[in-house]
């Protein structure tokens, strides 16, 4: 029991900064070998034989992984792209939907082969896997369409009424701009970003900075609101992949180059309306250090 405990609370501690929160201070790019062979000549014997890519996420972080609406379906940017990198692999993709906590201890239990969930590359992750870096995301500050109050960085919400979600990486962000503020902005504290929302569509607040990618699902799907382009705090997201499948790293890399070389991967972002999210290359093992 004291080894199971001892366990579960680094799987915690690893797990800490939860999904979609980026920190800065990137590492030089690892960029995937280069062997002229193909995506689906990398595959490992052993998965090849299989014939299945068992990939883990944690719904509940729209547009990266949801649900379809009225449905046990999983969608989104993370398993749309899953689906293209096996189909490279010549890969049948099998999308389990699991605790986000639970997704690296799963890896290295061996419950399935990647774990792809909005998840941050962090140094303290990489201690127990490693990340073929797909995204890239920050916060971002959120306006009403046309941006009426005419906001364009971080110092013009100095003075303004804001709404920053409770305990969010943009609610730190929003709190240390505030302090350069000569005139102080007015904080209001949202249970999380709909709520947030509601201000806006209000008046009581004109502006809220959010997750880029969730942004702009917002912006497209309502059509009310605005995502101004710059991103903070931005960094890596990762497909996780065990320490010791360095074989399947390299296949999954290879796959979502040649996804990115034929706009496969543009497609699927553009599809919800995150494109401004991707990156130009494949790169491995990119997150803060």
């Amino acid at each position: 029991m004291r080894n199971h405990l001892v366990i579960a609370v680094a799987a915690v501690a690893l797990l800490s900064a939860g999904c979609g929160r980026s920190t800065s201070g990137a590492a030089a790019p690892s960029v995937p070998p280069s062997t002229g062979k193909s995506a689906k000549d990398l595959v490992p014997e052993e998965v090849r034989k299989s014939g299945v890519l068992r990939v883990a996420t944690a719904e509940g972080y729209p547009p990266m992984e949801m649900y379809k609406p009225g449905t046990q379906e999983l969608t989104g940017v993370d398993i749309d792209l899953a689906k293209a990198i096996g189909e490279r692999l010549g890969l049948k993709t099998q999308v389990t939907n699991a605790a986000f906590d639970g997704l690296i201890p799963g890896l290295q239990a061996g419950r399935w082969d990647l774990a792809m969930s909005s998840m941050s590359d962090t140094e303290q992750r990489r201690k127990a896997v490693d990340f073929v870096d797909y995204f890239q995301a920050g916060g971002s500050i959120l306006v009403k369409k046309g941006n009426p109050e005419g906001i364009r960085t971080l110092a013009d919400l100095c003075g303004r009424k804001v709404v920053l979600a409770k305990g969010s990486s943009n609610l730190d962000i929003g709190q240390r701009q505030n302090d350069k503020c000569d005139k102080k902005m007015e904080i209001l504290q949202s249970e999380d970003a709909p709520t947030g929302l509601l201000t806006i569509d209000s008046g009581r607040t004109v502006a809220t900075i959010v997750d880029s990618p969730v942004g702009h699902m917002y912006a497209k799907d309502t059509g009310k609101y605005e995502v101004l382009a710059e991103q903070y705090d931005a960094g890596p997201w990762g497909i996780a992949v065990d320490k010791k499948d360095g074989a399947l790293r390299d296949a999954v890399a290879k796959g979502l180059q040649e996804l990115m070389d034929d706009g496969g991967y543009k497609a699927i972002l553009d599809t919800y309306g995150v494109s401004a999210n991707g990156l130009p290359k494949v790169t491995i093992n990119t997150g803060a250090s």
